[in-house]
């Protein structure tokens, strides 16, 4: 998902998809230790996507404690 996508979202729907991703990311590691995965990027992506979330729930609730 881009930047722009995920800031439109709500914060429950931030940590709906974010527990989502740390799921994928446990069976894709399961997947490559195993040899099945055929992309690895996809282990990466899912990594960057939950730091994409974090960072903007992080910013959300310093905006919400300096307001």
């Amino acid at each position: 998902m881009k930047l722009p996508e995920l800031k439109e979202m709500t914060d429950d729907e931030l940590l709906t998809r974010k527990r989502d991703l740390r799921q994928e990311s446990f069976h894709l590691r399961l997947q490559q230790q195993s040899g099945q995965l055929e992309r690895p990027s996809q282990i990466r992506l899912a990594r960057r996507e939950v730091a994409r979330i974090e960072t903007i729930l992080s910013q959300r609730r310093l905006a919400k404690t300096t307001s």
